[in-house]
């Protein structure tokens, strides 16, 4: 008997009808980030919101605004204040950027007083000032480039960083001078290390008192860290730069927390050495050691220290008496696996009650006092008190992310009070809060949105000037498999399913932790994947194990082995799409990603050939040995006790395994996976005889943000997926 004739290819279209114009637009507006507002202050009053814009979808200069009174206006742009510009940026002020994964240029961040009714912000490492009641800005003379700077909380004087000291100047400019000066050319005191940056999430050094007369201040040694020299190739006569990178498995930045007053006397902050090793879980690799600062801060209760394990699995609250530095505990977590640390935890309320993040039921809660978060809300961030009320982002349903508000007069007479849900709208959603001022961002199918709310009734909308993509997103909302694989699937708009052609399929996952993809929103890796879909693809969009928002046995799944559980769940979702819409075509099966993506990328073509057929792979971390120690230990343990898992993970041993298409890209300027990821891959794949195509990009960082290559990226993509596809 005859088998049937399968249903024929359809072609890749031509130029005219593939959008060809979206590679540049996504490039010129920085993923389309551009003219979208940010980095909220909301007055303690309510009255004033200042944050962060810039002048349009395409212009990357950031401004700082000020809404009140429900309209805007603008309170500092940098091209009516002339003095040097980004390419005179600080080198601490480069990296604190490309940590925080900053997109635009200008005014990129700021910080208040108390009352918001200052401003500060740097400039080429200029130090301006502003009020928010009007009247022009003013530079602050200071006895060096300017990084971080804090006013105080009354305003008159501000802290920032320079050649690795910590000093105080005068709004007037008055009386600048040392309050913690490096010991040793290793020592900076009052910023983050690369650790703290980029893994833990602690973006500063420093933290004002109440009163304005001390301040807590992290003292960071980096003697003890990996030196790395990052040159480039693109430009021989530059010198290399030393980047200091804490490789899994070696020493870590020795850090310190110090109470420094304004006079000059410092208290060292007494924190235990260790946790308690009778309650601290065991492991095949057990370090009791409080190495990492991950949050710190002083509120009118007084200051408080963050500390966890070399080994993650303690972490530890302790409030300090600043006088003496002594502390006593407020709160410890432990998990057999690791304690995740929660953005914006701790905190403390008017009354003192401490907020933290716990594990209840299997999801990610939060704990107010004696109140815990409804069960099955999973808690993402928590954002801030105002009073007693508690404001965090979390979601019942893994592909949303809502504003929820903990209200102790909420619950029932004598209990502990009661959540309650603010955003309404499918989507993802967070917010900026002050006085009875909520300032709600959405995220949702409809695109970006900013509403200010005052006593939850709407007072006014901050306008998102962000362009929007040429190629409009078409998502199918897909949960796929046994597991119910969150997916999105994107069609070609001219596709008609009469035909019954089949499409080439192409995976766009990032796949990891910290990040999800098919969430009820149009985010620009959805103008992304449906580019790609106009091309002639059927793109799928699938976050497996190891992503967020599952609860916690889906983030744990991938300790010990970073790459087996995630790809599975990427097959599994493959198939299940397939079998749901036959116009899927596995014979022609790709995968692109970029960072964890672009590894995922490389795993899937070394070790499922019989699926995927051809990748992309764009500054993929390939030897899990070459990543940091608090990321990377986190999910496979100390490399010395537990090989097995950073051999299992890692990709060099498996390049003799390559037999599809792979195309390798990475920025020979990026200091969180460096290139040398990707040339050690393509060295071990010369080895073994496999070809393979490399595309450098010089100059480019983790980010890619120059217009010429993140466009040209995109396009080269495509032809060298369609050329591999098309046999």
């Amino acid at each position: 008997m005859t088998p049937p004739t399968p249903p024929p290819a359809a072609p890749f279209p031509g130029p005219s009808s593939a959008a060809a114009g979206f590679p540049r637009l996504f490039a010129r507006t920085r993923r389309f980030s551009l003219g979208v507002p940010g980095r909220f202050t909301v007055s303690p009053d309510g009255a004033r919101v200042l944050f962060v814009r810039t002048g349009s979808g395409t212009d990357p200069v950031g401004r700082l605004w000020l809404f009140g009174d429900g309209a805007e206006r603008l309170l500092a742009d940098p091209a009516a204040l002339g003095g040097p510009g980004d390419d005179e940026l600080p080198e601490e002020e480069r990296v604190r950027r490309e940590r925080a994964r900053v997109t635009s240029s200008g005014i990129t961040g700021y910080a208040t007083d108390r009352a918001v009714r200052l401003a500060v912000f740097t400039l080429g490492g200029a130090l301006w000032a502003v009020r928010t009641d009007g009247g022009a800005p003013w530079r602050v003379p200071t006895a060096g480039p300017a990084v971080d700077p804090r006013p105080s909380p009354d305003g008159s004087l501000v802290a920032y960083v320079t050649g690795g000291a910590l000093r105080v100047v005068g709004t007037d400019g008055a009386d600048d001078r040392p309050l913690a000066v490096p010991e040793a050319p290793d020592v900076v005191y009052g910023l983050a290390e690369h650790a703290a940056a980029e893994s833990m999430g602690r973006q500063r050094g420093y933290w004002w008192s109440p009163d304005g007369d001390a301040l807590l201040v992290a003292r960071v040694d980096q003697a003890p860290v990996t030196r790395w020299y990052l040159a480039d190739p693109a430009d021989p006569a530059r010198p290399p730069r030393v980047l200091r990178y804490p490789v899994a498995g070696t020493a870590n930045a020795g850090v310190t927390v110090h109470v420094v007053a304004l006079d000059g006397r410092r208290t060292p902050v007494r924190t235990p050495a260790g946790a308690d090793a009778e309650r601290h879980p065991e492991g095949a690799w057990t370090d009791r050691r409080f190495e990492y600062v991950t949050a710190a801060g002083w509120d009118a209760h007084g200051p408080y220290v963050q500390v966890q394990t070399r080994d993650q699995r303690t972490a530890a609250v302790f409030a300090v008496d600043p006088a003496t530095g002594a502390v006593r505990p407020l709160h410890t977590a432990h998990d057999e696996a690791w304690v995740a640390l929660v953005p914006g935890t701790p905190l403390r309320t008017a009354s003192g009650a401490v907020v933290v993040a716990d594990v209840r039921d299997g999801v990610r809660a939060v704990r107010v006092g004696e109140a815990v978060s409804p069960p099955g809300l999973q808690v993402r961030e928590v954002l801030g008190a105002v009073g007693e009320r508690v404001h965090v982002t979390g979601g019942e349903d893994p592909t949303e992310t809502h504003v929820w508000v903990y209200e102790p007069e909420g619950g029932a007479p004598g209990g502990p009070g009661a959540f309650r849900r603010v955003s309404g709208e499918p989507g993802v959603h967070t917010a900026a809060v002050g006085g009875d001022t909520v300032v709600l961002e959405g995220l949702t199918f409809r695109g970006r949105s900013v509403t200010v709310l005052r006593g939850g009734e709407p007072a006014g909308r901050i306008a998102v000037l962000a362009e929007s993509p040429e190629v409009r997103p078409r998502a199918v909302p897909l949960s796929l498999g046994e597991r119910e694989v969150r997916a999105h699937l994107h069609l070609p708009s001219w596709y008609d399913p009469a035909s019954r052609t089949r499409l080439p399929v192409l995976l766009s996952p990032y796949g990891g932790p910290g990040l999800q993809l098919a969430v009820r929103a149009y985010g620009w890796w959805s103008a992304v994947a449906q580019w790609f879909a106009e091309q002639g693809f059927a793109v799928l969009l699938a976050d497996g194990r190891g992503t967020p928002g599952r609860g916690r046995d889906w983030e744990v799944a991938v300790r010990g082995d970073r790459l087996g559980p995630a790809l599975e769940d990427q097959v599994d979702a493959l198939h299940a799409a397939a079998r749901r819409y036959p116009a899927l075509d596995l014979g022609r099966v790709a995968i692109r990603g970029w960072s964890y993506g672009g590894y995922l990328a490389i795993g899937a073509v070394l070790r499922r050939p019989d699926v995927f057929h051809a990748a992309v792979a764009g500054a993929a971390p390939t030897d899990r040995r070459l990543y940091d120690t608090h990321w990377e230990e986190r999910f496979l343990g100390h490399p010395d006790v537990e090989p097995e898992n950073y051999t299992r993970s890692s990709l060099l041993g498996q390049a003799h395994r390559l037999a599809r298409p792979l195309m390798l890209v990475h920025g020979l300027a990026d200091d969180n996976v460096v290139a040398a990821h990707t040339l050690r891959l393509s060295a071990a794949l010369l080895a073994a005889g496999r070809p393979h195509t490399v595309l450098p990009l010089p100059g480019a960082t983790h980010l890619v943000t120059r217009e010429e290559v993140a466009g040209g990226r995109l396009r080269l993509e495509a032809e060298f997926l369609k050329r591999a596809l098309r046999g």
